[in-house]
């Protein structure tokens, strides 16, 4: 929430973790997320820089988004008692004002994003948000690691939010849970020989919405149907319900957040949509994988990085067009049931699991404290 304190709440935040590190153990490494952790980095290198307390602790910050930057102005800085002299380009100053997360950005001893291709890609002024700059000047200590799927939560084998478990020897379960979506979403029982879309996703212009509206009704016309759950930005909440009433039968929507129906989305739907504008990691199309729910998805960030050829269809340019066009080339696909199940299978296979991800930390860990 865009609270009018934000700056001295997450001061405060930032503060009590000095604190606890200083009155109930020696801290390592300080493991800092995105903006409203900043201040920690930019705390250790001025007001505690001389406290022993903190002598030999490292602090990496990991950046889960650069368009949410905790910008406020520079009367802030007397606020939360931050030194005056953090307000400089290299610094925390950000066009007149102050930028939270480049406290991390700037005085952070290591910095990560979870995915190395969003990693590249904010050091660019496409993805860069205005603190590309900043970020290529501190490319040496950059780095990219996934994030990863909690298989205890998200496994059709034994997803008990599913209405049949199913696995990739046998897809038969897979069946029924299509045929319960559509039943769930109003729509025909025809549906079940034509592919079944799905989308769990924010309404908003990150995540493609824009261009997902713009190619829903050519969908609808191609006799491909579309069930989408998300919330976001009102406009495109009712150009949603708005699409649903123009093409009853063939798109459904549900406004909100259902954590049930994302599952079951997940287990019925044939293909998954995340046309992404950009996208630090994300994890749907980890899970659709999973699901056997093929991705068609944004080659950005960790959607690049996570689907493959023989796993899922990508495309590059942000357009309803190019959308369009890997989606038929995926129904295309469809039509080759075998061929289709193999890579379904494909998918259904691939590990994303916290085990790699772990194992990554760990070494970077280990390189941040002078170790092997």
């Amino acid at each position: 929430m865009a609270y009018p304190d934000n700056h001295i709440r997450f001061a405060v935040f930032a503060r009590a973790a000095l604190t606890v590190a200083r009155a109930l153990f020696q801290t390592d490494i300080f493991h800092c997320h995105d903006w409203q952790s900043g201040l920690v980095p930019a705390y250790l290198r001025t007001t505690f820089a001389t406290d022993p307390t903190f002598l030999g602790s490292k602090t990496l910050f990991t950046i889960h988004n650069l368009g949410f930057q905790g910008l406020f102005p520079k009367t802030a800085l007397a606020e939360v008692a931050l030194d005056p002299g953090v307000y400089r380009p290299d610094g925390m100053e950000f066009f007149g004002r102050v930028s939270y997360i480049k406290g991390g950005i700037a005085f952070a001893d290591a910095l990560n994003t979870v995915s190395p291709t969003y990693a590249r890609e904010i050091q660019t002024p496409e993805y860069g948000f205005g603190l590309d700059g900043a970020l290529r000047a501190r490319a040496d200590v950059l780095s990219g690691i996934l994030n990863g799927v909690d298989y205890g939560e998200w496994n059709p084998e034994t997803d008990t939010l599913i209405p049949a478990r199913y696995q990739a020897g046998d897809l038969s379960g897979k069946r029924v849970c299509k045929e319960h979506l559509l039943q769930e979403f109003g729509l025909p029982a025809a549906a079940m020989e034509r592919p079944l879309l799905g989308v769990v996703s924010r309404l908003t212009p990150q995540k493609g919405t824009d261009i997902l509206a713009e190619a829903a009704a050519h969908m609808a016309a191609e006799d491909l149907y579309l069930v989408v759950l998300g919330s976001g930005d009102p406009e495109y909440e009712a150009l949603f319900l708005r699409l649903a009433a123009e093409h009853p039968g063939r798109i459904a929507v549900r406004i909100g957040y259902d954590d049930g129906l994302a599952h079951r989305i997940e287990a019925g739907a044939d293909i998954f949509l995340m046309p992404s504008r950009y996208e630090p990691c994300g994890l749907n199309q980890m899970y659709s994988l999973r699901y056997g729910a093929v991705p068609v998805v944004r080659a950005t960030g960790g959607l690049d990085d996570t689907i493959e050829e023989g796993t899922g269809f990508k495309f590059a340019e942000i357009s309803s067009q190019a959308l369009l066009d890997a989606v038929l080339a995926a129904t295309q696909a469809f039509a080759g049931t075998d061929g289709w199940r193999q890579t379904m299978r494909r998918g259904m296979a691939k590990d994303f699991s916290w085990k790699t991800s772990a194992a990554e930390y760990s070494a970077l860990y280990r390189r941040l404290l002078g170790g092997v």
